[in-house]
């Protein structure tokens, strides 16, 4: 059972931003744990790989550059970027 204190401390996934790969469409989503917010590539579908992109960002100016970022590296590439890393 979760308390006031989990609830504090980790938040609902928020959807980020959302792109289209090689297997399918995907979506980075963002999840404050602990204080600091985790960055995930996940399938749309929920069903498939899931990549954490980063473990710990602590500001929207951080979290908005590392989006921009990956979406312009997917785009490029063509495939998940986290692939194979």
């Amino acid at each position: 059972m979760a308390t006031n204190t989990d609830e504090q401390t980790t938040g609902r996934p928020q959807r980020l931003a959302t792109y289209t790969a090689d297997v399918g469409d995907r979506v980075i989503v963002g999840q404050r744990v602990g204080g600091a917010v985790r960055i995930s590539d996940v399938p749309k579908t929920g069903t498939g790989r899931r990549y954490l992109i980063e473990p710990e960002l602590s500001s929207m100016a951080e979290i908005e550059a590392l989006v921009a970022d990956y979406l312009a590296k997917a785009q490029k590439l063509g495939w998940v970027p986290m692939h194979g890393w």
